[in-house]
């Protein structure tokens, strides 16, 4: 194979791969082409999307937040028991799932940052932290409305307004997909047009050549974890708003596909970098794949072995341009 057709498979082989799933899947399965599976795919997605776009931002700057899962799930939790068991507003289970978001990102602020624990080792300690808060809170149980606190029914309620965020619609959008992309929109512009986006991929490619070019990196990687944290939150929020209540290890699954997401997203157009518009395609590609299997009635025990496929191969595609380019 030419250099060429090389770079052609590096930049444009995952967006290929995908268009051509979505012609396979309509074809075997004429249900999968259709515009409410669309809003089904989106929707299935739209989580997964918006805390990988915040495991993205924290892999700007060379980190890697592995407490997003957790962060979910805790979040999950934080927002029942605020509505369940304290019987207060949903407009409040908002404000107390992002500030359970920020508590998380404050600890791996604190390990990364102040301490100078390597950021894998830190964001794994913080994800069994959370992990295991999220079960002495709720004694191990899930949190529902109706549920017996101290022999008697719990007070509370998820309330209409809060489980809209999760079930509702706009038009014929659901609430998940309109965040999803506002958000998705949000990062790509901060990111990408803005001083503190370049200044976090700075930080990501050489950090000592940022602190000596005049960039904060403490400071800059402080904001690429709170800013992870708030995404993880969000989804939280999202989440337990489509559930209805809090289930434990509601989150779990969460990091794999979300880490997922935001690693295809590398072979996105030969970007080779963390990028918000590689993490939607590779959020979509993942949905897409799982959706259409579901379809085929493929068991759903071989999901995760196709993921973990397709994250390898899409890492070999952009580790391997990447190499390249270092060496010419």
């Amino acid at each position: 194979m030419t250099a060429r057709a090389v770079a052609l498979v590096q930049r444009y082989g995952l967006v290929v791969v995908l268009v051509a799933m979505l012609a396979v899947f309509s074809l075997v399965a004429p249900a999968f082409g259709t515009y409410g599976n669309a809003l089904i795919v989106l929707q299935s997605v739209a989580v997964v999307g918006v805390v990988a776009l915040g495991v993205t931002v924290s892999m700007t700057t060379g980190g890697f937040d592995l407490s997003a899962g957790a962060c979910v799930g805790f979040v999950v939790m934080v927002t029942a028991l605020t509505m369940v068991r304290f019987n207060l507003t949903g407009g409040t289970a908002i404000v107390a799932g992002l500030i359970a978001g920020l508590v998380v990102a404050g600890i791996n602020v604190l390990l990364t940052v102040v301490a100078k624990v390597p950021d894998l080792v830190a964001t794994l300690g913080t994800m069994f932290l959370f992990q295991g808060l999220a079960l002495i809170v709720t004694s191990g149980q899930s949190v529902s409305a109706g549920m017996t606190i101290g022999g008697s029914p719990a007070p509370g309620r998820y309330t209409g307004g809060f489980v809209w965020l999760g079930g509702g619609t706009v038009g014929s959008v659901p609430v998940p997909v309109i965040v999803f992309a506002v958000l998705a929109a949000t990062v790509f512009v901060f990111l990408n047009h803005t001083r503190w986006g370049r200044a976090l991929y700075a930080i990501g490619g050489n950090a000592e050549a940022a602190r000596l070019a005049g960039i904060r990196v403490g400071r800059y990687r402080a904001t690429a974890y709170v800013i992870s944290g708030l995404c993880a939150a969000v989804g939280g929020i999202l989440l337990s708003a489509r559930l209805g209540r809090g289930d434990v290890g509601a989150g779990d699954p969460y990091l794999l596909q979300s880490v997922a997401a935001a690693l295809i997203g590398f072979a996105v157009l030969g970007a080779n970098r963390p990028n918000a518009l590689g993490t939607v395609v590779g959020a979509l590609f993942i949905g897409v794949m799982i959706n259409g299997l579901t379809m085929l009635n493929a068991p759903y025990y071989t999901q995760t072995f196709v993921q973990g496929a397709l994250l390898v191969g899409s890492l070999v595609v952009s580790y391997t341009g990447r190499r390249e380019r270092k060496t010419t």
